[in-house]
């Protein structure tokens, strides 16, 4: 199923051929630590061993590239007495790793993925023994957790399947300005230089991406992310949101629509398809990775993307800087045809969306030991850890405010802040915690930064957001099974008629073929599904 922006990513099981799982074993001495792991009896926790399965950040994979050489890992584990084996998928290949895991049937204590988007939904993925489902663990082993979702009925409605289950020990956005972090960025220093004001308009962006071309000599004005699936970096409604739709589901005056069946969407094709002619949009569209992306921005093959305030203008700006001072990245807002209109879309989350959930196996012989773990993340203590790192080394208490020291925000290795974070803490990306806004208010230390989250929000995404539904375990398979031809046929559509490989026209025959594929009934159950969720 491949439900945008809060809802779940793509869900495609792909072939896995040659495929390694990258096996990162721990070294280090067996530790008898306790640090509020939870024990009712507040003893000496035993250190046991545990495996666990989660693709490494890519800005902590930058500077290390294994888990046991981060040290907010080494911190964790020191700090619940646990020594943990890592299972790394490559780089950008999760769920075609995952897919071998499962097929193997030796399956890791702890795995850290996007559950929601198992072909039939946790749900099944429970159903089939993959995992554990969660409701007496938590209640039994992870009082922290049960804690705060007590305490905030709205997220723990999110963080169950439509059947009531838990299944993940789950990454929660606590504070509305922690929702909106993605969005349009291009070269400001370039426009100041060629005399173009920053892009509102489609006519705007055209103008710049030929000026960017034309009278720079840029390669590909354009670039954004198509991985794990083509046009993945507009899942937000980038460029598409201006016609109206966006490509996945939605909600259009309570009812439920999805996006690539909608004539606003053909008419995105045919400026898309326009400008690749041109020579506007990278080339490589439908394999741009975030370390290639990264690679266009640096150094200045792309002048223009769609990403996140935090690990694009938080990253490339100091490094561009370091060899033209002059050099600037701003953000842009979602573009519209017609000037002075408001965007219709645009990135925004749910404070659960389904993201990088830690799930338990259910073959683990050790899940209380895992679910005491996971559950320190939400412990006070572990709350700081998790979003600030070591008091002393990473930040310092001021009048109770957990202030980061130069560690992160000035460090000596010329880490940026966005590395520095994903090296000591996991505030800045997923992991089995409750994200803190104290963290934000000083990662964006850019006026840049801050004015992105302002410009990215001022748009009309929250009229048009599914909420974040879990469906019943029929639902989800019969969705799935749905959304894995259509996702498929949509993405073939899109990039042949992009490509020019196609005629423009072959639009209405590709969206009479998506509607074969039982897109109407997809959107019944999306429908039927929003209203079990507001009576919830």
């Amino acid at each position: 199923m491949k439900t945008k922006g809060a809802s779940a990513a793509p869900a495609r099981l792909l072939a896995a051929v040659g495929l390694l799982l990258l096996l990162s074993a721990c070294s280090r001495p067996t530790l008898m630590l306790h640090a509020g792991t939870g024990d009712s009896d507040g003893g000496r926790a035993e250190a046991n061993r545990l495996t666990y399965w989660a693709e490494l950040n890519s800005n902590a994979a930058s500077i290390k590239p294994t888990f046991q050489e981060i040290p907010f890992f080494q911190e964790w584990q020191r700090r619940t007495g646990v020594d943990l084996t890592f299972l790394q998928p490559p780089a950008n290949q999760a769920n075609e790793s995952m897919n071998v895991l499962l097929a193997s049937g030796d399956l890791p204590d702890m795995m850290e993925f996007q559950w929601d988007t198992f072909p039939g939904g946790p749900d099944k993925a429970i159903a089939d023994g993959y995992i554990l489902r969660l409701n007496d663990v938590i209640d039994r082993y992870a009082p922290h957790l049960r804690n705060y979702l007590n305490e905030h009925p709205d997220i723990d409605k999110m963080v169950k399947t439509g059947s009531g289950n838990y299944y993940v020990f789950p990454f929660i956005r606590g504070d509305d300005r922690l929702l909106t972090f993605q969005g349009p960025i291009v070269r400001k220093d370039w426009l100041d230089e060629l005399g173009l004001p920053i892009p509102e308009t489609i006519d705007e962006w055209h103008t710049m991406l030929k000026a960017f071309k034309e009278r720079k000599g840029v390669k590909a004005p354009l670039t954004f992310l198509g991985v794990p699936s083509p046009l993945f970096g507009l899942d937000g409604g980038a460029f598409t949101g201006a016609f109206g739709v966006r490509n996945g589901f939605y909600t259009d005056n309570g009812r439920v629509k999805f996006g690539p069946i909608e004539p606003g969407y053909k008419q995105f094709l045919a400026l898309f398809r326009e400008w690749y002619e041109e020579g506007l949009i990278d080339p490589n569209i439908a394999t741009v990775d975030t370390e290639t992306m990264d690679t266009n921005m640096l150094s200045g093959r792309s002048g223009a993307t769609i990403w996140n305030a935090g690990a694009g203008i938080g990253t490339w700006q100091p490094f561009v800087q370091r060899k033209d001072p002059a050099a600037r990245f701003a953000p842009a807002p979602y573009p519209v045809l017609n000037k002075g209109e408001r965007p219709k879309f645009g990135q925004r989350s749910y404070p659960y969306g389904g993201s990088a959930g830690v799930a338990i196996s259910a073959k683990s012989p050790n899940v209380e030991e895992a679910a005491r773990m996971l559950d320190y993340g939400y412990s006070p203590e572990g709350h700081l850890l998790f979003n600030f790192g070591v008091e002393g080394k990473t930040y310092e208490m001021r009048n109770g405010y957990p202030t980061y020291t130069g560690l992160i925000m000035d460090n000596p290795d010329k880490l940026p802040p966005s590395q520095a974070l994903a090296m000591y803490t996991r505030a800045n990306y997923f992991g089995p915690f409750v994200q803190d806004v104290r963290y934000l208010e000083q990662y964006f230390v850019l006026p840049e930064q801050k004015d992105a989250v302002r410009i990215w929000s001022d748009t009309d995404a929250a009229l048009h957001q599914l909420p974040p539904i879990s469906m019943t375990e029929e639902e989800n398979a019969e969705l799935s099974a749905i959304m894995q031809n259509v996702d498929a046929l949509v993405d073939e559509m899109s990039l042949k008629i992009i490509f020019g490989l196609e005629p423009l026209d072959s639009y209405d025959e590709y969206a009479a073929e998506i509607r074969s594929l039982g897109i109407d009934r997809a959107i019944r159950i999306q429908e039927e599904e929003m209203i079990r969720y507001d009576r919830r």
